[in-house]
């Protein structure tokens, strides 16, 4: 048996395709699972959802779901980008939104809560709420409601699994028997 060609012909192709599959992984995409309702019924507990690495934070927009570690509550979460830096955030009227003074449409939230909040978000601060405001543990309830722009991971781009659900993401009320 030729070990050399052996060695050439696999073992150098299988070790580099497992070293570009890592760095894909580590550098420019990853996978969650969901383990909560705070975005039903955009995304459904234990959806699989394909999120790619953020390194320009000024390009996200209002809207995004976004994967971002929470230093108050110690674990990575999946919201909706809410409030930008230097954006004031108003909370009535039966869970209305309103972004600098004017009110926001949010056709993915099926599930509002009647909460009045404010908030004034600072530099490099990014605010999240979960779709599903009756049920999330969100920005409106933490003892520091600003995530650290160092503390986002990435941008939610699609569900993988279930397969039934493979594609992007279906909002607001067609969500629901999606």
């Amino acid at each position: 048996m030729n070990y050399k060609k052996l060695f050439s012909n696999w073992v150098i192709p299988i070790v580099a395709a497992i070293i570009i599959a890592t760095l894909i992984n580590k550098l420019l995409f990853f996978q969650v699972t969901v383990p909560t309702t705070s975005m039903y019924p955009t995304i459904k507990t234990g959806d699989k959802i394909t999120v790619t690495r953020v390194y320009k934070k000024e390009n996200l927009k209002r809207g995004d779901i976004i994967v971002f570690k929470s230093d108050e509550l110690k674990e990575t979460l999946i919201k909706r980008l809410i409030g930008l830096p230097g954006d004031e955030i108003v909370i009535k009227d039966k869970g209305q939104v309103f972004i600098n003074g004017v009110k926001t449409e949010e056709p993915y939230v099926v599930y509002p809560d009647d909460l009045d909040k404010k908030f004034k978000i600072p530099e490099n601060k990014y605010l999240f709420f979960g779709d599903n405001r009756a049920d999330s543990n969100d920005a409106r309830r933490w003892k520091d409601p600003y995530i650290d722009s160092k503390n986002i991971k990435g941008k939610a781009q699609f569900v993988v699994y279930p397969f039934k659900r493979l594609g992007i993401f279906v909002i607001g009320k067609d969500a629901l028997n999606h």
